[in-house]
């Protein structure tokens, strides 16, 4: 009895040391992606987004660590923007850097924020940080002080999604895992 009550004990202890976080989860997703670059569609409807549904959008998943994962992001010609998710004691951060051609910082970039309520191991939302509403606020644009972002990744499906929501404003944008797409020119600033 005393046997059967022991390995009962092992078996739960190795149960829930072996189940991860749905951060964690998340995280290896997305890390499943590192390397490949997919091509995505403007899937919300304001039409304040007309002008990248116009254009062919690509994102590559280009550099990969156990605690970073840059994903420049292509709009058209634009090689602007990168999306920056960061791994750091169990939380995770999403930022956005925005370049100009020259690779000099544009003066709105830096922006984002860290998941603050638990999310699930395919989605995960990262409201605006105290940083990002300071620069919000400073740079005349407080209306996206109120600013989520969310991220999905959903391998079942072979979606990554890529959102943001504040009142009044809804932009999402799908990109098909199942078609890896050539990755676009390296993003404005890269070293190669």
């Amino acid at each position: 009895m005393l046997l059967r009550s022991s390995l009962f004990c092992l078996f739960a202890l190795s149960l829930t040391s072996c189940r991860q976080s749905p951060e964690s989860q998340f995280w290896d997703r997305l890390a499943l992606l590192c390397g490949q670059a997919f091509e995505g569609a403007i899937v919300s409807q304001d039409v304040a987004d007309d002008a990248w549904r116009a254009e062919r959008v690509v994102m590559h998943v280009r550099d990969c660590s156990t605690s970073e994962i840059r994903i420049p992001l292509a709009v058209g010609d634009d090689r602007s923007r990168t999306w920056v998710l960061t791994r750091d004691k169990g939380t995770l951060g999403l930022h956005h850097i925005h370049l100009h051609e020259d690779g000099s910082e544009d003066a709105l970039s830096g922006y984002g924020g860290r998941v603050l309520a638990a999310g699930s191991g395919s989605r995960q939302d990262f409201p605006a940080d105290a940083a990002t509403k300071a620069l919000f606020d400073r740079e005349g644009i407080p209306v996206s002080i109120a600013n989520v972002w969310a991220i999905e990744v959903r391998p079942a499906d072979a979606v990554f999604a890529y959102e943001l929501a504040r009142p009044g404003r809804f932009f999402r944008v799908e990109f098909d895992t199942s078609k890896p797409a050539d990755p676009p020119l390296p993003h404005w600033g890269a070293d190669d």
